[in-house]
């Protein structure tokens, strides 16, 4: 509950701009935000490739865990096991405050494509995933997302 309401105030932080331009339109995933200054001299900027290359070595790390040599995800208490398809590149967002989105495409041993959203914390090189959730499979979303007073949240897509 609290990571859904980080995850939504992050988002909605994000999006409250973009709500005042364009309020009728809403994305398929979170966007790419305007670039932020860095808060120190220490701090490095986190680029799209930093959180490409969080991924994908997130993915192979639970990877190896596993006996299977597959990533595995809990979705509606089931276990799926997948392989990775590709990480999509377009879609990878700095949300600000630290907080990243990746989109990645993956198969599952049940034949299906799992569309699975990422949401990352951390600098270059060590990008932690904070959450996970299939937002897709075989291409039918199982949520959307809406702006209510300048926030975003995720809706069902039924």
């Amino acid at each position: 509950m609290i990571t859904r309401l980080i995850m939504a105030a992050a988002i909605g932080l994000f999006f409250t701009p973009a709500a005042l331009v364009c309020a009728q339109e809403h994305p398929e995933h979170p966007k790419k935000g305007a670039e932020h200054p860095k808060k120190g001299a220490a701090e490095k900027q986190v680029s799209t490739a930093d959180i490409s290359a969080g991924i994908k070595s997130n993915i192979e790390t639970e990877t190896k865990k596993g006996s299977d040599g597959k990533f595995h995800v809990k979705h509606e208490g089931q276990d799926l096991a997948l392989d990775l398809i590709r990480v999509h590149d377009d879609r990878l967002s700095d949300l600000g405050g630290g907080k990243y989105f990746a989109c990645v495409d993956m198969k599952g041993t049940d034949g299906k494509t799992y569309d699975i959203d990422f949401f990352l914390t951390g600098q270059p090189g060590k990008m932690k995933v904070t959450e996970t959730s299939v937002h897709k499979i075989d291409g039918k979303p199982l949520y959307n997302w809406k702006e209510e007073n300048g926030k975003w949240h995720k809706v069902s897509a039924s």
